[in-house]
């Protein structure tokens, strides 16, 4: 399906983690595709809600058909351009390790990426500190079992599989953000301490090629900080 005549246009912003997860995979899979960036900081032109009506990036034109949303956009160029990052979809073990992945992927998401979104409207440090030993808890209990067998990468794998894909644009953005005043300053030290397999993981992930090709850790902090500021602002409006 994933033929090299395919015309592929990615419509994007490289400071969202959503959009990011589309470039991994294009990196990974060196599949040549034309870049469409989306300013994300005004209006969205009526020429992209024709593209996405929903207005969000990324989304991808795959010989003029359209693709949205992240997680999709990814599935759909793993089954599209068949790789290392999985198994055949018409295997037993392709069905096991999808089954594997989407678990992976959903413990980590909505049971401790999804909370630390809390920390940008904590107001005091008693807050955050609640925020932190949640989230913490939470990846001690749903994911750090499920990266028993890393080596480095999801299930034993050696090179980067579609759990990173999906997973690895969030883990970047904790250790860059752990490193600065956005985070507390003990949410990293904290994770360290109680999830080596966790650990392990997310420092070989956040510096993989693929992962950090398109990532400006400058620009992610900076618009992070402005992001924080505008929640700020509009909580204290309510």
């Amino acid at each position: 399906m994933g033929s090299t005549d395919a015309k592929l246009i990615l419509y994007t912003h490289h400071r969202c983690p959503w959009a990011h997860r589309a470039h991994i995979i294009l990196e990974e899979l060196k599949v040549p595709f034309e870049e469409v960036i989306i300013d994300l900081d005004i209006p969205r032109t009526p020429e992209y809600l024709k593209i996405n009506p929903r207005g969000l990036v990324p989304a991808l034109s795959y010989n003029g058909e359209i693709i949205i949303e992240s997680a999709i956009v990814a599935n759909f160029l793993a089954d599209a351009y068949p790789s290392h990052l999985l198994p055949p979809s018409n295997t037993p073990e392709g069905a096991l390790r999808r089954a594997r992945v989407a678990l992976f992927v959903d413990a980590f998401i909505s049971k401790f990426n999804g909370q630390l979104f809390a920390l940008y409207t904590a107001e005091g440090e008693a807050a955050q500190a609640d925020i932190v030993d949640k989230a913490v808890a939470a990846l001690v209990t749903e994911v750090e079992p499920l990266l028993a067998d890393a080596s480095p990468y999801f299930g034993g794998s050696d090179k980067l599989t579609q759990a990173e894909v999906l997973t690895g644009s969030f883990v970047i953005r904790l250790k860059s953000l752990s490193k600065t005043d956005l985070y507390p300053s003990n949410l990293w030290p904290s994770i360290v301490e109680k999830a080596p397999n966790f650990t392990k993981w997310a420092e070989k992930v956040a510096v993989h090629p693929s992962v950090t090709s398109i990532f400006n850790e400058q620009q992610v902090i900076e618009g992070t900080r402005a992001r924080i500021a505008k929640l700020k602002a509009q909580k204290a409006q309510q």
